[in-house]
């Protein structure tokens, strides 16, 4: 079983920044992609960020610029640094895993989620 546990999120003001961090745990034989997507109120759950295992990265157009996203391998562990956060980025922050068990099984994994709530 794989688990991934989330933390950082809160509240903050507009212009602020927030650190959100990722752990996955478990029966892990390689994280070929570890990201983050959010859902807001009344929308669809949408990617923010995501990291490959090659080191490559991609971002939403409305985060470009303002969150960063990076991994520490050896820790299993994702984060996203955002910064500039505006009233439009709150939403619910859902740090998400594809991996590979074995050569027969890859599978997607979800955390729990954390808020991310930015006031105006």
């Amino acid at each position: 079983q794989v688990r991934l546990v989330e933390s950082g999120g809160g509240l903050v003001q507009a212009g602020g920044a927030l650190r959100l961090s990722c752990e996955a745990s478990g029966s892990i034989a390689t994280i070929n992609v570890m990201g983050w997507y959010r859902q807001a109120p009344g929308k669809q759950r949408e990617l923010v960020a995501a990291d490959t295992s090659g080191g490559s990265t991609n971002y939403s157009d409305s985060v470009k610029g303002r969150f960063t996203i990076s991994r520490d391998g050896a820790k299993n562990t994702v984060y996203l640094q955002m910064n500039s956060l505006n009233p439009d980025d709150t939403a619910v922050y859902y740090c998400n895993a594809r991996i590979t068990h074995n050569r027969y099984l890859t599978a997607d994994y979800w955390g729990q989620g954390t808020q991310v709530t930015v006031s105006s």
